[in-house]
């Protein structure tokens, strides 16, 4: 006669995922790097170049990313579809990041944002963030990030290797903006590093 009594199962706490989710263009390369590592094919030009470099690191972002790819949260895009066509310009169609752009979209797991473009294609951001966010191509991600706040439920900026957003970092949370580091300990640390040469270079200007 069998035991009544099994063992149980260790509990395992589910992630907890924000409703949707605005993903730097690092993110999904440093992905398709690390997906393409696992099935044994070419590395492109653009995967050996990514940041970080480190085989772990690129393995910890594909991590978090096959998790977005199997959860409900929604990934945000704007309404003119420059961030999407971003994604595209900078990876290859058959990138593991592009195939789950193109999952997200076949299951409606798309938010669309108005995103205001000045002349020059960039996203054209309130005061104070104007004159912080310099770097002219993640401008329109902090535009449909702060548009996505207005959407129920809560929204996260997802980064890795893109070290600028430490750089913002304090005015996006004053702005009510959630940054999500996936790769916090490296992304801190070479911020710090950068931060260092920067000030050395102006004390001997």
């Amino acid at each position: 006669m069998k035991s009544a009594h099994r063992q149980r199962e260790p509990l395992v706490a589910a992630p907890q995922w924000h409703a949707r989710y605005l993903i730097d263009t690092n993110v999904l390369i440093a992905a398709s790097a690390a997906m393409a590592r696992r099935r044994g094919v070419t590395l492109l030009p653009h995967h050996r170049e990514v940041s970080p470099p480190e085989v772990a690191l690129q393995d910890q972002v594909l991590h978090w990313l096959e998790g977005f790819a199997a959860s409900p949260a929604h990934l945000v895009l704007d309404v003119a579809g420059a961030i999407n066509i971003e994604y595209h310009h900078k990876l290859d169609f058959h990138d593991y990041g592009i195939e789950v752009v193109m999952a997200k979209l076949y299951r409606d797991e798309v938010d669309r944002v108005q995103v205001d473009y000045d002349r020059d294609g960039a996203g054209i951001l309130p005061q104070p963030l104007d004159e912080v966010v310099h770097d002219l191509a993640d401008r329109k991600m902090v535009a449909a990030a702060l548009q996505a706040l207005n959407l129920p439920g809560s929204s996260a900026i997802v980064f890795a290797g893109d070290t600028d957003w430490h750089d913002w970092e304090a005015e996006l949370t004053r702005t009510g903006l959630t940054l999500l580091p996936l790769i916090p300990d490296w992304s801190r640390t070479r911020h710090a590093e950068k931060q260092k040469r920067l000030h050395k270079g102006h004390a001997h200007d």
